[in-house]
């Protein structure tokens, strides 16, 4: 007699390590607490000094599987690699530096039920050393002429304010579900961003697709932020600097890109010259014009840019 078959999703969780064994251990151990009844784990080891595979080994954590790249393919990149093993209905790329709660995997794959619309699920998000601070309760749009957003609630006491779901307009890179019929109609992450704004210029592409990114507040999850490359660093500004003008060229034209331009380069930067000069800061001077220069020897694909994103839903349910 054939075993029957087990219809509940498979959820892949992925996360990326990168000379932070003792913290995705962590991880790894709040995950017990988890739940929902199947899922993999899989780590992505990000070229680190130290193969963390033993310590995760003794760890004995349950179903997870260990990937060693043998260099540092970034954010994206490492995502990517373990999406192409994933084999599950529904991947969750979860950052390394984040503390689950029981029930979040359930609540994650709420959305994806109640409308066909919704591609992606991202938690409520508060700080790990301040449990009581947000730093994501959804996104606010983005303005175009500015290359600037900002999370719905960041530093503001959870007072139960953002409690409402619905759609907003950027996933969080720390957390979040996404279905495989994303992957097939959207892609996965552009490794050209490798690390920074790759999520926001992933979202962009997903609500091109025609689905929904979804800000679920009955998920829960508490991150350590800039556990990986720290507060403030050369690399750090290189790739804001570099990202954030990539992702402008990538999904803004015409006249706001224009406006963006004349404000980036007559105003943002300017700005941080003349702060990193008063701080001498040589390696961030460096930094910026190293990713200025590569924004000019690299060009955008038409086929980036040229379909409108998707509207939002006419009234977003989320209170902002």
């Amino acid at each position: 007699m054939a075993e029957p078959i087990d219809t509940t999703p498979l959820i892949s969780l992925i996360t990326i390590n990168y000379n932070q064994a003792v913290v995705t251990c962590d991880l790894l151990e709040s995950t017990r607490t988890l739940t929902y009844p199947r899922f993999e784990i899989i780590v992505v080891d990000n070229g680190s000094r130290e193969d963390p595979t033993e310590r995760i080994q003794q760890g004995n954590y349950p179903n997870v599987k260990v990937l060693v790249s043998p260099e540092n393919l970034g954010f994206s990149g490492g995502n990517n690699l373990g999406i192409r093993q994933a084999k599950g209905d529904y991947i969750f790329l979860l950052n390394n530096d984040t503390i689950v709660t029981p029930d979040l995997l359930e609540q994650l794959l709420k959305p994806f039920f109640q409308n066909p619309l919704v591609g992606v699920s991202c938690p409520k998000i508060r700080y790990y050393d301040q449990p009581t601070i947000i730093q994501y309760a959804g996104y606010h749009p983005l303005n175009e002429y500015t290359g600037q957003t900002w999370a719905v609630g960041l530093m503001e006491p959870d007072l139960g304010q953002y409690e409402q779901p619905g759609p907003t307009y950027f996933a969080h890179g720390a957390a979040m579900m996404v279905s495989r019929a994303v992957l097939e109609k959207a892609g996965s992450l552009d490794d050209s961003f490798f690390l920074y704004y790759e999520e926001l210029d992933w979202s962009m592409r997903i609500r091109r697709a025609g689905f929904q990114i979804y800000y679920q507040p009955k998920a829960l999850i508490y991150h350590r932020e800039s556990m990986s490359v720290g507060k403030e660093n050369a690399m750090k500004v290189y790739y804001h600097t570099r990202n954030r003008l990539w992702f402008m060229r990538r999904n803004v034209v015409g006249f706001p890109l224009l406006i963006f331009y004349l404000y980036y380069f007559g105003m943002a930067i300017p700005k941080a010259l003349g702060y990193y000069t008063l701080r001498r800061k040589p390696s961030y001077l460096k930094a910026v014009k190293d990713a200025i220069v590569w924004n000019l020897k690299h060009s955008v694909k038409q086929s980036v840019v040229t379909s409108p994103p998707v509207a939002m839903v006419a009234n977003t349910a989320l209170e902002v």
